[in-house]
């Protein structure tokens, strides 16, 4: 004798099928916002004010001449060779995760006989964004880059 199909079938497969749906959105959504913090910059309104005055430091930076060379050691630390028109006093650098897998580190460097900067502070594995300032006392060199 064939079972009947009734109101509780029906019901049970679509509290399944949602179910299903509502875990896999929920999932998603969790692992979404656990991976990456959503902010770009502070106030999108006060970045779009700067933009031009960002752009004209920029162009001004060009024009300075400055060629800046950063390699990652095996041993963790960054190495930074600044080949410009005068030489470099100060540099300055801050590491991040690009998706905020670890806190943000500021990097100090020593300078190297060949004129190089190696750095006192060691990077873990995985991708980095590291922004530096290069200053020269009368201008300033601003770059970042991803190890």
């Amino acid at each position: 004798m064939a079972r009947r199909f009734t109101g509780y079938h029906m019901t049970g497969i679509l509290v399944a099928f949602f179910g299903t749906v509502a875990a896999v959105n929920f999932t998603m959504a969790q692992r979404a916002t656990s991976t990456f913090g959503g902010v770009v910059v502070e106030n999108s309104y006060v970045a779009s004010q700067n933009y031009n005055t960002w752009l004209e430091e920029a162009a001004a930076q060009e024009q300075l001449g400055w060629e800046v060379t950063t390699s990652w050691r095996d041993d963790g630390r960054l190495t930074v060779q600044a080949i410009g028109p005068s030489s470099p006093a100060n540099l300055r650098a801050a590491a991040r995760h690009p998706l905020g897998g670890e806190e943000p580190r500021t990097l100090e460097f020593d300078r190297l006989a060949d004129g190089s900067f190696l750095s006192r502070e060691t990077l873990g594995d995985g991708r980095w964004l590291v922004r530096m300032e290069l200053t020269d006392h009368a201008h300033t060199w601003r770059s970042e880059v991803e190890l």
